[in-house]
């Protein structure tokens, strides 16, 4: 009989003199830890404003201090990468994790409260819209309560909940059995540009087993998710030009050429009505074999459920289902601006029109052949292609002139299910939830990690926390409690997993 009481004891025994099972735990330091996301949060992080970053690097390397990392800055040509690390006795293996600290630009016009960087707590009311709430209310807080901040979800939410989970684990005294890198990267929302360069020249220093990344929201249904790739990306900047000023429309309608019109004919052209692009080649190289296919519909979105959620009647037919349409490079205007609107109208024929575009990637797909593919379907369109601004020459020579410039910030990556980051990590969610986690082949959007795929020759995986319907790029971003308790334990069990 005592053996029997031993063996149902362990459970507890894991967590130490204390005896706290793993949600108790949690939170415990979600509460605990609520300071330490208001404080982050209420730092400004606009990667355009290099003092802005400056405040987050120093916070950031206080805050790995304190729970025992050496930490280190890489250099680039702007604002530094920061590097922190810690090892652990007897540990064979090395685990990097990466997260973002800056955020989106922010149009404080469109936040409903004082300032997207000091943080508010709110709740539903009765006629369910979200009403403030004191924030000492929070360390009584329900699950369905929000954190409304810059970055409460993209992505400081889960550089709070990690730094929680590594006070939670060592209150309990769980100890890694792999040692423990961790990237912070500062201009995640421009791109990542000096990412790439800085890893090549560093590759020794952030040489490591596996990459984890604590970024992006869980599945719909808010079940503990894995993401096993994401999406590369490519930008496109296309401007078209009519006359050289803004001209009257009275005295230069039916005469002079109008560039948004122009533009707008020229996207068109680009795609059918069921939004597919039409541009020979576009898709070549991506099948979804009966093995992927498989995988695709193992993941249980409700189609019904996302229209809703979009209030959108029809969906485009690049896929036949949400799963399906991600795995193809996408081709999307992303932004468009000529002339004057709103209160600002008038009545003229603009200079010029622009359209700025976003170019999703797999990697089954060239960037640099795509990229190439749309440029000469401008330039088929009856287009003379400049780099640069056209000169008056080029102006009274050609009839139609098309600026195009382009950039390749990173590309796609993916890794096995079957990989040991990912049976690992598996096991890790499924101990903590006592379900298999939401396995998804590869995210729509894109997380600059292709550079330590790629340069380091490591897998890596992510862990999504966050709630869907965050507004994470948007006016009014914000952070679901519940998420922020659920992703400490997330993190928690996976310190205490044995690689």
């Amino acid at each position: 009989m005592k053996y029997l009481v031993l063996f149902f004891m362990l459970p507890c025994l894991f967590f130490g003199q204390k005896s706290k099972s793993l949600d108790e735990l949690s939170s415990s330091y979600a509460v605990k830890s609520f300071p330490i996301l208001k404080e982050l949060l209420s730092i400004p992080n606009d990667a355009f404003y290099p003092d802005f970053i400056e405040k987050n690097v120093v916070w950031c390397e206080t805050a790995f201090g304190q729970r025992d990392f050496s930490t280190r800055r890489i250099a680039t040509s702007t604002v530094p990468l920061l590097l922190a690390e810690r090892k652990h006795k007897k540990a064979k293996k090395t685990v990097l994790i990466y997260l973002q600290i800056d955020g989106q630009p922010v149009d404080s016009t469109r936040w409903f409260q004082e300032s997207p960087y000091k943080p508010v707590l709110k709740k539903k009311n009765s006629n369910d819209e979200w009403e403030a709430v004191a924030w000492d209310n929070i360390r009584n807080y329900q699950d369905h309560w929000r954190v409304f901040a810059r970055s409460a979800s993209d992505a400081k939410g889960p550089v709070a909940m990690f730094l929680a989970a590594l006070d939670a684990a060592a209150s309990v005294k769980i100890v890694p059995n792999y040692n423990i890198k961790v990237i912070m990267d500062f201009e995640e929302e421009l791109g990542s540009p000096r990412l790439p360069d800085a890893v090549v020249k560093n590759a020794d220093l952030l040489e490591a087993d596996m990459l984890i990344i604590y970024d992006g929201p869980r599945h719909i249904t808010n079940r503990p998710t894995l993401t096993f790739g994401a999406r590369g990306i490519a930008t496109i900047q296309l401007t078209t030009y009519g006359p050289r000023v803004p001209q009257h429309s009275g005295h230069f309608g039916n005469y002079a050429p109008n560039p948004a019109l122009r533009l707008s004919k020229l996207l068109a052209s680009m795609k059918d009505e069921e939004g597919k692009v039409i541009i020979p080649g576009f898709y070549d190289g991506i099948a979804i074999d009966s093995k992927t296919e498989k995988i695709l519909r193992a993941v249980p979105d409700n189609e019904a459920q996302i229209k809703k959620r979009l209030q959108i009647a029809k969906t485009d037919k690049v896929g036949g289902y949400y799963q399906e349409a991600i795995q193809y490079p996408s081709l999307n205007i992303r932004g468009m601006q000529s002339g004057w609107i709103d209160e600002k109208v008038r009545t003229i024929i603009p200079g010029w029109a622009r359209a700025e575009i976003d170019v999703r990637l797999v990697l089954e797909s060239d960037p640099d052949r795509l990229l190439k593919l749309i440029k000469n379907h401008v330039a088929n369109q009856g287009y003379y292609v400049v780099a640069g601004v056209p000169t008056e020459k080029d102006r009274l020579k050609h009839n139609k002139i098309a600026t195009f410039t382009s950039e390749i910030s990173y590309q796609s990556f993916r890794t096995d299910f079957d990989s040991e980051v990912g049976i690992w990590l598996r096991s890790a969610l499924q101990n903590a939830f006592g379900q298999e986690p939401i396995m998804i082949r590869m995210s729509g959007g894109s997380i600059p990690i292709s550079p330590f795929v790629t340069t380091l020759g490591i897998p890596a995986v992510t862990v999504p926390t966050v709630n869907r319907d965050n507004n994470q790029h948007s006016p009014n971003e914000n952070l679901r409690l519940g998420n922020y308790r659920e992703g400490i334990k997330t993190m928690i069990a996976i310190l205490k997993e044995k690689l």
